[in-house]
């Protein structure tokens, strides 16, 4: 018996080895479209977004006011970032997110340069924004939805950060997907498959797009029930 024992420990790791649980992905459709590549992250043209006065406008629209908790969804070198640090004040917090390391490390020395005490960073994953639950007034998304390859996937994940009556802001183009943009039919269906409702949608000549938000419905469908929107 003794000799059988090591051999029956191993062969129990062996089998509980085997049964990998499923990818989480796996669970979530593959989405009908295209997807961008990703753009560029720098932050050169800061001066004419605040020339047409795009993030005042935008942080208007959404109704960001001090002492907000917000989410920057590909951040980039920080253009929303620190001007959403400023709006919320001392009060409020930023979360400055991205899936490019060399981005966020570029945003790190622009928020110690601007000594931005309310803003922190942290690295996403493709799939899995990699937000803390229950913590977020507003997420927004600017020009960068439609470079998510898995968005199903990414947008259920990202359902409970949002706070009570809290607020995903979407800006982006009504153009193909793989044209960095998307067609707002189409970006409404892919929200509310996975569980959110749209409560405000504009077009803005200004923004060169349009503004739209969405609130978390009642309830956040299983990944299995969620079905992939046509492109159409």
């Amino acid at each position: 018996m003794t000799r059988r024992v090591p051999f029956l420990l191993v062969a129990s790791l062996l089998a509980s080895a085997c049964v990998e649980q499923p990818e989480a992905e796996a669970l979530f459709p593959e989405p009908d479209r295209p997807v961008s590549e990703i753009g560029s992250n720098q932050f050169s043209t800061e001066d004419q977004r605040d020339s047409r006065g795009e993030a005042k406008t935008v942080m208007d629209l959404a109704e960001i006011t001090p002492g907000m908790t917000v989410a920057d969804i590909g951040a980039g070198n920080g253009y929303y970032t620190v001007r959403l640090a400023e709006r919320v004040d001392a009060e409020g917090r930023v979360l400055a997110q991205d899936i490019d390391q060399r981005a966020l490390d570029r945003l790190a020395r622009r928020v110690e340069r601007y000594r931005l005490d309310n803003v922190s960073i942290r690295r996403g994953e493709v799939a899995d924004p990699k937000l803390p639950d229950n913590s977020f007034d507003r997420i927004f998304m600017v020009h960068m939805y439609h470079e998510i390859e898995q968005p199903y996937e990414f947008l259920w994940r990202m359902w409970p950060a949002l706070r009570n009556e809290g607020q995903v802001i979407v800006v982006d183009i009504d153009r193909p997907t793989d044209q960095h943009g998307i067609a707002p039919k189409l970006l409404f269906c892919e929200f509310e498959q996975v569980g959110f409702k749209l409560v405000e949608f504009v077009e803005r000549p200004d923004l060169k797009g349009y503004f739209a938000r969405f609130e978390r419905a009642e309830k956040r469908p299983d990944p299995e029930a969620i079905t992939a929107c046509p492109n159409t």
